[in-house]
């Protein structure tokens, strides 16, 4: 696995996410939405390598692309946190579906969705931001707290 991530990689990734958020929403099933979360989960808590999309960009899709300089490759850590927020997001709609709590769980699911579509459609990571500040906040915090 590359100390880095091709974004085209992650987008690509967020447009497959945003087919399955869809047919979640659509539908409201819960077992859609527990596929997304158990892919979620995996590439938060475990490691973006296991991301199967991702396999398929770097096997079936990069190499028929010029490859990018490393100054605009991604970082690991933003997105892998945006998986983790992904994957509370898709935790609460799995549940709401799933406990017939209907309404929660299409709010739930629409979050995702929207944020997997701005990576898609825009490059813009949602999670990646909400990261940047949070690493901006704690050591700010634990600087006084000290």
């Amino acid at each position: 696995m590359p100390a880095t991530l091709d974004p085209r990689g992650v987008r690509f990734t967020a447009a497959i996410t945003s087919v399955i958020l869809a047919i979640g929403l659509v539908t409201g099933s819960w077992r859609v939405l527990a596929v997304q979360t158990v892919l979620f989960a995996l590439c938060a808590f475990v490691g973006m390598g296991l991301n199967p999309w991702g396999a398929v960009f770097r096997s079936a899709v990069a190499p028929k692309l010029p490859p990018i300089p490393e100054s605009e490759r991604e970082a690991p850590a933003p997105v892998r946190f945006s998986q983790g927020v992904g994957f509370v997001f898709t935790v609460v709609a799995t549940a709401g579906y799933a406990l017939e709590w209907t309404t929660l769980g299409m709010v739930a699911n629409a979050f995702a969705l929207v944020a997997a579509l701005l990576n898609a459609a825009f490059g813009y990571c949602l999670g990646c931001q909400l990261y940047l500040v949070l690493r901006r906040v704690v050591p700010a915090k634990q600087a006084h707290t000290g």
